[in-house]
């Protein structure tokens, strides 16, 4: 017998892939049901508020592993390696993975607060990240906040014209940019 924590995981897992490519809206519940390989009751059990529960709780779990990534290799020095991670991870999925809250952010964060709660704390999670890299930098910190915040933006923009694209060229010109941008504030 499989312990509920894994149908759950399951049930989470299939919910980041199928909400980070399809969108909220564009997902069903007997979709997600199928691919968490559980019952349907199983997925009400683990997720009482259903299909918006199971959102929200999959957006925190990409924010985090992106969180993960993000500073780990801030902290190694390796800003190209965030931007690598991210080509690959649109090129592996042929341009269907962008980042992976912002397909449901516009999709769902609108009509939901939960949803868009979830949102909202990822991407700050992300931007929190970057602004910790540059103050640990010896950045002020209004002008680290400034720059993460630029720098997320930068970020967010270039992986959706990339996916539009089907051509990394934006996350490359964006990781340049960003690049620069960080040599002059610290010379």
């Amino acid at each position: 017998m499989t312990p509920r924590t894994d149908s759950r995981q399951r049930f989470l897992d299939a919910a980041v892939d199928l909400f980070h490519t399809k969108g909220y809206h564009a997902t069903g519940i007997n979709q997600l049901v199928s691919a968490g390989g559980a019952p349907k009751g199983s997925f009400y059990f683990h997720f009482p508020g259903g299909k918006e529960q199971l959102a929200a709780e999959a957006v925190t779990q990409s924010a985090d592993a992106l969180r993960a990534l993000l500073t780990s290799a801030l902290e190694s020095g390796d800003i190209d390696g965030v931007f690598a991670a991210l080509g690959a991870m649109l090129t592996d999925s042929d341009f269907q993975r962008g980042c992976p809250i912002a397909t449901i952010a516009l999709d769902a964060g609108g009509d939901s607060e939960p949803i868009r709660a979830a949102c909202a704390t990822g991407f700050d999670s992300w931007r929190s990240a970057i602004e910790e890299f540059l103050r640990a930098k010896g950045i002020p910190d209004a002008r680290a906040d400034q720059l993460a915040t630029v720098a997320l933006a930068a970020l967010e923009g270039a992986l959706l014209l990339a996916r539009t694209k089907h051509d990394l060229t934006p996350l490359r010109a964006v990781a340049d940019h960003l690049r620069t941008t960080l040599e002059q504030e610290l010379s």
